[in-house]
C-alpha cells in the first residue's frame, strides 16, 4: 500500500469558538448533524480533519465540508466517512482508505489525514 494523499492542521480552540460565536451558520454549513453535537474542542478537532483531508486531497474544486464527516469509534480509532465531490477526488486519485488521528491539549486541536491506495 502506498500513501498517496497527506495533510495536517492546526486549529486553536479559542479562536475556533470565536469563529462559531461570530458566524453562527458556520457550524450548519461545515459540520453533519452529529458533528454538531460535540464540544467545542471535538468541533475544532474536526475542523482540523476536514482541512487536513482537504490538504490530502489537494483541495478538490466543488469540497463540501459535509461531504466528509469524522466518527467516533468507541475504543478505536475515529473515522472519516466521505462522499460526493471529496470522494470523487479519492477515487480519481486511487486514495481507497483514510487514517485520521485527532488531538486537544492546551488549547490546540490538531489532525493528520493520511489517504491510501
Amino acid at each position: 500500500m502506498a500513501i498517496l494523499g497527506l495533510g495536517i492542521d492546526v486549529v486553536e480552540i479559542a479562536r475556533f469558538e470565536q469563529t462559531l460565536e461570530r458566524s453562527p451558520g458556520f457550524l450548519d454549513r461545515v459540520f453533519t448533524p452529529a458533528e454538531r453535537e460535540l464540544g467545542p474542542a471535538s468541533l475544532a478537532a474536526r475542523w482540523a480533519a476536514k482541512e487536513a483531508l482537504a490538504k490530502a486531497l489537494g483541495a478538490p474544486a466543488g469540497l463540501s465540508w459535509q461531504d466528509c464527516e469524522v466518527h467516533r469509534v468507541d475504543g478505536g480509532a475515529p473515522r472519516i466517512e466521505v462522499r460526493g465531490a471529496i470522494a470523487a477526488r479519492a477515487q480519481e486519485l486511487g486514495i481507497t482508505r483514510f487514517h485520521v488521528s485527532l488531538s486537544h491539549d492546551a488549547g490546540i486541536a490538531s489532525a493528520v489525514v493520511i489517504g491510501e491506495d
